[in-house]
């Protein structure tokens, strides 16, 4: 079940091209599936959303969250849904706004790319917590506890497994979205509505006043902490 799983999955990164962000026109492009026809998609148009529910294991009850990200088709008028898992409701809000900084204030506004020693799943990450749990915790806890509980997880093995899955060959996109998102000369550059530009001039007057995105949008949930 699980080997037809991985495998599923490892195809879907060569057969479904994944979507562009273009900035200088403000669109999206998406291809619901290899070789079909792209579809662009208005920037301001974009669906997102969180999906908050529970994920019921056979050892608890977790809260579960993801960033949905939805693209309508203008001539049929479907919306193709795009789902990130995502820890919790301020991780999926955390990925949406990287998304929309990049969109609306271009690269230099996304934070640098982690050290792998602080980036979970990798190898120098792994060695990391196990050096951490070496030295704040007994020796028999350490060895029942960590040594012995990830020989029997596959000690690095997963970790090596994910970074082969990340460096697998992706779909290659079409022809027309590779002219698509040739860059523009910057008098062609697509520009924000003024109704945007409204909204984000009140989204930082609610940042201003310590409050977040959240706030913003009247968002309760107890699971957001």
């Amino acid at each position: 079940m699980y080997v037809f799983i991985f495998c599923k999955t490892v195809r879907e990164l060569r057969v479904q091209p994944p979507i562009r962000f273009n900035r200088q026109r403000r669109e999206v492009a998406m291809v619901p599936k290899k070789g079909a026809a792209p579809h662009y998609v208005p920037w301001e148009e974009v669906i997102a959303c969180v999906s908050a529910g529970k994920l019921v294991t056979e050892y608890a009850v977790l809260p579960e969250f993801k960033l949905m990200i939805g693209l309508r088709d203008a001539a049929s008028g479907n919306v193709l849904w795009l789902t990130v898992a995502c820890g919790s409701l301020r991780a999926a809000v955390a990925e949406w706004e990287a998304i929309r900084a990049y969109m609306e204030e271009g690269p230099a506004a996304l934070p640098a790319p982690p050290s792998e020693e602080f980036e979970e799943g990798t190898v120098a990450y792994f060695h990391m917590a196990r050096l951490g749990y070496r030295e704040n915790f007994p020796w028999l806890q350490y060895v029942f506890g960590f040594l012995f509980v990830q020989a029997f997880g596959g000690w690095t093995l997963p970790c090596h497994i994910s970074n082969w899955v990340n460096n697998r060959p992706r779909a290659l996109f079409p022809k027309a979205v590779q002219e698509w998102s040739r860059p523009l000369p910057a008098d062609q550059h697509a520009l924000p509505s003024e109704a945007l530009l409204k909204e984000s001039a009140e989204v930082r007057e609610v940042f201003y006043r310590g409050k977040t995105l959240l706030d913003y949008f009247k968002v309760k949930f107890a699971e957001a902490a």
